[in-house]
C-alpha cells in the first residue's frame, strides 16, 4: 500500500498527474541547468524553420525557475485542473485530454500575437476558469501581476481566461444552445477514446 507521497501522487487523476510530473521536471531540469530556457519556449520561426517540433509542447511545462510564482500557479493549476477532471470529466480521460489539446493549439495559434514565448500559465488557467467561481481567475491574475510585478505574466494568465470561456462555450453552451448536439470540439475522437481506455 502507497504512504506519503506516493499515495497522494496516485490519488490525482492521471490527465493532472501527468501535467504537474512534467512541468517539476522541466523545472528541475533547468534548475540544475541540464537545459536552459532557451531551449523550451515556442516561436514559429524555432519549431518550424528550425525544425525544433519539442518547442511545441515544452512551452507548456516550463512554469519558470523554482519560485514563490512558480508554486503558486502549481497549486492553483492542480487544485482546478483535478477538481475538473474528478467532475466533470469523470471516467473521461480522453475528452479532458482533448480539451487541453484544442486550447493548447489556440494558444500556439495566440502566442506569436501577444509575445508569449512560455504558454504553461496560460494553459494552467483553461481548468482555472472552467472550474473556479466567476471572481477567482480576475484575482489571480491581480495577484500574479503583483507578484511577477510585469503586465506581461497577467497577460499571459488574462489570455488563459479567454482560451478557458471559449472552452467553456465550446463544452457547454454549444452543444445545448447552438447545434443541439457534440462535435468534435466538444468531445474527443473515438481514437483518442480508446487509447485512454474511455470506450
Amino acid at each position: 500500500m502507497p504512504v506519503g507521497i506516493e499515495a497522494w501522487l496516485t490519488q490525482i487523476p492521471p490527465i493532472t498527474r501527468a501535467w504537474l510530473a512534467l512541468s517539476v521536471a522541466t523545472s528541475l531540469a533547468v534548475q540544475c541547468q541540464l537545459v536552459t530556457p532557451l531551449q523550451l519556449y515556442f516561436s514559429f520561426k524555432s519549431a518550424f524553420t528550425n525544425a525544433q517540433p519539442w518547442r511545441m509542447a515544452t512551452t507548456f511545462f516550463y512554469f519558470g525557475s523554482i519560485s514563490l510564482d512558480f508554486v503558486f500557479h502549481l497549486f492553483f493549476f492542480m487544485r482546478y485542473s483535478r477538481m475538473l477532471e474528478e467532475s466533470s470529466f469523470a471516467n473521461r480521460k480522453a475528452d479532458y485530454f482533448w480539451l487541453l489539446l484544442l486550447s493548447s493549439v489556440m494558444l500556439l495559434v495566440m502566442s506569436p500575437l501577444f509575445n508569449l514565448p512560455f504558454l504553461s500559465s496560460s494553459l494552467a488557467f483553461v481548468p482555472i476558469y472552467m472550474w473556479s467561481p466567476p471572481y477567482l481567475p480576475l484575482a489571480l491574475v491581480i495577484f500574479s501581476w503583483v507578484i511577477s510585478g510585469t503586465w506581461k505574466a497577467a497577460a499571459g494568465d488574462l489570455i488563459g481566461c479567454a482560451v478557458g470561456h471559449i472552452g467553456w462555450f465550446l463544452r457547454d453552451v454549444w452543444p445545448r444552445e447552438m447545434v443541439g448536439g457534440y462535435s468534435f470540439l466538444t468531445e474527443a475522437p473515438d481514437g483518442l477514446r480508446r487509447l485512454f481506455g474511455d470506450l
